[in-house]
């Protein structure tokens, strides 16, 4: 329950309470406090006066009128002078009328100085003026607060990391040797600056961590401070920039003034990209609030003043757009590149994350770790954590291979909507788009082994055909390329060749197999016809205001001859395509059945109706041995049935394909 300020409340509270007291005894004194001295003498001339108690003393009166049983008060100004005027009168009216006398009393009082009568007055007054003074102080403190806040505007906001349990060390990284090594000269000189500056080394002023997002640049500069034990001062480049001019400027001047007062110690500057951009690259010119405060920031690191023991670790997953100034020696010295883990550090990185997570004896790490290839230690992360809520969904005591298998599924493609109600012909379709991406693959050289299909729809996609590559590749050759493109056609083609009609489930494969073919022309130089040339400038970021009114950088007639050249690379591997699956059509018709009977397909099942053109047996099930070709509804061998589905794809397969999504339709 939340406390009450009384302190806050009382005056509010006192201050109407008081003032309708005043005004009730202010108004209970006279009812009659505007009648003039000779009104009332002239009552008693009429005879409207009744009664009568006059204090000789204080010249306090109460009466009363004729016909009115109210009793009102009248302070006599003079009672000497008042009796002389009204005694005679009211005895003079009592003879006349004995039935009816007039009441009278006059009473001797008690003699008084005049401040007695102010005195509640006084109090009043006082307990007024006391709490409009109070008043008036608060409303002066929070005039001084607000003052206070906005001269605290201009402090850097900054996060110190002094908790002992959120420490993070270099052995809470994983999966990035080199990096660690090359930050641990930041942490000797950190720890004992002395064995360096007395051989005239120079540490490094700033350190610029890059990388992808996702690969642990914050985590290795908050490992960096826990090594070293120094103050950490964090903050967002985003904080710095704010719509008042200067403001960005004083954070600056504000964040390195305590940087040194806690001397040695590091500030670390995350997503740097949003102050460090390029200048003079908006529209609006180089005087805008941001260019103020990257100016700052590089006279802070390498100008006129000292910045001794203050090390500025900076990260950003956009590197290319950052200002020269900022990456010249004196500044950022030193640039450490955080790339995605191998298969090694991707095992480490799991065992770290999967250190307070119970595995199953099943689960293998060196297995999880080569099919991941690809994944950052943020996505490893989370593939160990789906796998644990998927666990504890299932109400398991720990996590197994299948739910890491899922996980994986679910990280990479998407969450399964197995409740979509699907038609037939959208599920015969899928399954002989998904078969062409497949077989295609498998008779290609350079191509990785598939490993799962399916046709349940997963995310955006109706349906996916997941490869794992078999290693860590640094380079990609141009044969391996023309490999992708012809693998992301095989399912257009397919629905071609079965169909003899097209849809738009195709539309991202072509998309991602034009942007390869245009790559390898314009920036990869693997045009025959055009030669080892880079098209472009490589920044097509019209928003940096670099290239705004020169993106392109070459002519018209190379640009057709660059068109020419993609479509003549697509119409190749299109070709390519369509005479592998053509030569191959019996695999096609026997995977997509089957896929549209188990909607699923591992890796072992695929390999194994391409060599067998069956399904692998189930050795613990002699039912299931029986039952190895469950597409082979006619019987007979699995030559046989190769043998009768190419027959039926030369003559009669397409028609069948159609009547049945006919049938599909009319249901």
């Amino acid at each position: 329950m939340k406390k009450i300020n009384w302190k806050v409340i009382i005056p509010y509270i006192l201050i109407p309470v008081m003032f309708v007291g005043f005004l009730y005894m202010y108004m209970g004194r006279n009812t009659q406090a505007d009648m003039q001295y000779y009104q009332i003498v002239q009552y008693f001339d009429e005879g409207r006066v009744t009664e009568y108690e006059l204090n000789l003393n204080s010249g306090a009166m109460t009466y009363k009128l004729e016909g009115d049983e109210k009793e009102y008060k009248y302070t006599v100004p003079n009672v000497t002078v008042f009796i002389n005027d009204v005694h005679e009168k009211v005895h003079q009216y009592n003879i006349e009328n004995p039935e009816n006398p007039i009441k009278m009393n006059y009473k001797a009082g008690t003699p008084s100085s005049w401040w007695v009568s102010l005195l509640p007055s006084i109090i009043v007054t006082l307990i007024l003026f006391v709490l409009m003074f109070v008043m008036f102080r608060k409303m002066s403190n929070s005039i001084t607060s607000e003052n206070n806040k906005a001269i605290s505007f201009g402090k850097a906001r900054v996060k110190r990391a002094e908790d002992e349990h959120n420490k993070v060390t270099f052995e809470d990284v994983a999966g990035a040797d080199e990096e660690k090594e090359e930050l641990t000269e930041i942490v000797e000189f950190l720890k004992k600056p002395d064995e360096f500056s007395k051989l005239g080394a120079r540490i490094p002023k700033g350190v610029m961590l890059v990388g992808p997002p996702g690969t642990g640049k914050t985590l290795l500069a908050r490992a960096v401070a826990g090594e070293a034990n120094a103050p950490f001062f964090s903050i967002s480049g985003s904080d710095f920039v704010e719509m008042y001019v200067g403001v960005g400027a004083s954070r600056v001047r504000d964040l390195f003034r305590e940087a040194k007062k806690n001397s040695p110690s590091i500030i670390f500057i995350d997503e740097i990209d949003a102050v460090g951009r390029h200048r003079g690259a908006g529209m609006g010119g180089g005087h805008d609030e941001r260019e103020q405060t990257l100016n700052q920031l590089l006279v802070e690191m390498d100008g006129f003043g000292t910045n001794e023991g203050v090390i500025v670790i900076a990260a950003t997953n956009r590197p290319d757009i950052l200002d020269p100034a900022l990456l010249r020696p004196g500044r950022f010295d030193r640039q450490v590149t955080v790339g995605y883990p191998d298969i090694k550090g991707r095992e480490e990185i799991l065992k770290v994350h999967a250190k307070n997570k119970p595995l199953a004896p099943d689960v293998n790490l060196r297995s999880i770790a080569a099919t991941t290839v690809g994944f950052t230690g943020a996505d490893l992360e989370n593939l160990l954590n789906e796998a644990a809520l998927l666990a504890a969904k299932r109400k398991l005591c720990a996590i197994t291979m299948n739910e890491i298998e899922e996980a994986t599924m679910k990280v990479v493609v998407g969450s399964e909507k197995k409740s979509r109600k699907i038609t037939e012909k959208d599920k015969t379709l899928t399954a002989y788009h998904e078969a062409g991406h497949a077989i295609s693959s498998y008779y290609l050289e350079n191509k990785d082994p598939v490993t799962h299909i399916s046709i349940i729809p997963r995310g955006m996609a109706g349906g996916f055909t997941l490869y794992t590559p078999e290693k860590d590749e640094i380079h990609m050759m141009k044969s391996r390329m023309l490999d992708d493109i012809v693998s992301l056609l095989g399912g257009r083609v397919a629905e071609k060749i079965i169909f003899n009609d097209i849809s738009t489930g195709a539309s991202n494969d072509i998309q991602r197999a034009s942007e390869i073919a245009r790559n390898m022309i314009t920036k990869y130089g693997m045009s025959e016809k055009l030669g080892p040339i880079t098209f472009g400038t490589g920044n097509d970021e019209v928003f940096l205001g670099k290239d705004y009114n020169h993106i392109r950088n070459y002519s018209e007639n190379i640009a057709a001859v660059i068109d020419e050249e993609v479509e003549k690379l697509i119409n190749d591997s299109y070709a390519r395509t369509e005479k592998i699956l053509t030569e191959h059509i019996d695999k096609l018709h026997l995977v997509a059945k089957t896929l549209v009977k188990l909607e699923k397909i591992n890796e072992e099942q695929f390999n194994s109706l391409m060599e067998h053109s069956c399904l692998p047996e189930e050795p613990d099930s002699a039912e299931q041995t029986e039952q190895s070709e469950p597409l082979n509804e006619s019987g007979g061998s699995a030559e046989e049935s190769a043998e009768r589905d190419k027959a039926e794809s030369e003559n009669t397969l397409p028609a069948e394909t159609e009547e049945k999504t006919s049938d599909g339709e009319t249901e």
